[in-house]
């Protein structure tokens, strides 16, 4: 693996490489990306790829990945303009992609603004909340996690994430009327560490989720794409939001296996099924099945 830091106007992109550029198969490298995750989130899923040139990337603003703009938000049109300008910088576009949760908004915001960069997108749950049906009570519970966050601290702010994210179903007033989540519940701390500037709980990321994909650019870009939702997400958030996303572009979600997480190991909590993620990813890129029907 080799790690490469490109110099933006807004930011120092660092991106890690691995295999040969070019690829060694002729192939178009496999980018992988994520929101607020950032490159070490796809270790587990990378190595399930070990004959393919792999890219991931560091977000900017998060992991390695330093801004010069002056900003703390992060919005899907500055993330594509810099998962472009990496593209630009590898030489060897166009790419296929995976993009989990923020980065699949990211990727679609990417197809819609620079459609000769991808050729197959894989956009696994974007977390696309306006466009479920309860879109405006979503909108109230992602309020939720912010308020508790900035009231109470990190430990209450993820708690409050925790069981919004879980919760199955719109939300409904009995979702209101639930008790204030208790961190220690959740093995999170209760004491407040003073900071204000997690990008998933507070509203610097806001922009992410209120995202509307640009249906129109997005189909006249030519790309392939495919909106991927776990087998166990289907009745939660991320899993109505992929089923709400397909829907806009006229296709069905593409069931993979596990959930939000579904590609990583146990070393971020809640393991998934990597190598079953992996063999599906590996189908879908493929080509292998109709991947335009729910299975």
């Amino acid at each position: 693996m080799e790690t490469y830091t490109l110099d933006t106007a807004g930011a120092d992109l660092v991106h890690d490489v691995r295999g040969p550029l070019p690829t060694a198969d002729g192939r178009p490298p496999l980018f992988m990306i994520g929101q607020p995750m950032d490159a070490t989130g796809f270790v587990a899923l990378a190595a399930r790829f070990p004959e393919r040139t792999v890219v991931t990337y560091d977000p900017r603003g998060l992991g390695r990945s330093t801004r010069k703009d002056g900003r703390t938000d992060h919005t899907p049109e500055t993330q594509a303009d810099d998962v472009h300008a990496v593209i630009k910088a590898l030489g060897a576009g166009p790419v296929e992609m995976f993009a989990s949760s923020g980065g699949a908004v990211t990727a679609l915001a990417l197809v819609a603004r620079h459609p000769g960069d991808v050729v197959t997108l894989v956009a696994h749950e974007p977390p696309l909340i306006t466009l479920t049906p309860d879109g405006p009570a979503a909108v109230r519970a992602r309020a939720g996690v912010r308020d508790a966050y900035e009231k109470r601290g990190w430990g209450a702010g993820m708690a409050a994430f925790v069981a919004m994210t879980s919760w199955e179903g719109e939300f409904t007033d009995a979702y209101f009327a639930r008790p204030t989540p208790d961190p220690a519940a959740f093995g999170m701390p209760t004491e407040d560490d003073g900071s204000r500037d997690d990008p998933l709980l507070s509203d610097r990321s806001w922009a992410i989720s209120d995202h509307r994909p640009d249906v129109d650019a997005i189909a006249a870009a030519g790309t392939r794409v495919v909106i991927a939702v776990g087998e166990e997400s289907r009745s939660v958030q991320t899993g109505r939001t992929s089923d709400a996303t397909a829907a806009l572009l006229g296709q069905r979600a593409t069931v993979f296996p596990s959930h939000h997480g579904g590609f990583l190991d146990g070393e971020f909590g809640y393991p998934g099924k990597p190598d079953a993620f992996g063999r599906r990813l590996r189908e879908v890129l493929d080509g292998a099945r109709d991947v335009s029907a729910a299975s």
